[in-house]
């Protein structure tokens, strides 16, 4: 199911449910509708991580999740990026770019907006350990991040 990692995806960030940020305190960058029906089927719901860069900003750890997330019932299929930093401001309309690199675990329903929460803080945990490995780290320096969209010249 996972051999079409590592995969690479890029699109302008795009205005979400609004609930990373207030209701979770884990804010997302989402990618539009076109990004998300791109995707290879063989890759599944669930969360992965891997790297992400806005515009022209560094090359950040990043967990991502994919499909319909349960606990709120969504109608349309989604991905979602957690970029692993502390960002001043919204980033709508920028250009991000991520490369997923490994499976964490399926989508799954939650009893609890905490359990949700305490679910997602042991997510990102892992992405930063797993993102430490030389086999990982690698993909920071990917030339995929170098290339320049016409909005960062």
């Amino acid at each position: 199911m996972y051999n079409k990692l590592p995969h690479f995806a890029e699109g302008k960030v795009v205005k979400g449910f609004g609930r990373g940020s207030k209701e979770l305190g884990i804010p997302t960058a989402n990618f539009p509708q076109d990004v998300v029906d791109k995707l290879p089927e063989e890759i599944g719901e669930g969360v992965y991580f891997g790297w992400a860069r806005v515009n022209s900003k560094p090359v950040y750890k990043m967990v991502m999740s994919i499909g319909w997330n349960p606990y709120y019932k969504n109608k349309k299929k989604s991905m979602e990026t957690h970029i692993i930093n502390e960002f001043e401001e919204d980033f709508y309309g920028s250009e991000l770019k991520v490369v997923m690199l490994g499976y964490i675990r399926p989508m799954r329903d939650f009893k609890s907006l905490d359990e949700l929460i305490k679910a997602i803080q042991a997510d990102i945990k892992e992405a930063e350990e797993k993102l430490e490995l030389p086999e990982y780290k690698e993909f920071r320096d990917n030339n995929f991040f170098r290339e320049t969209s016409p909005q960062d010249s």
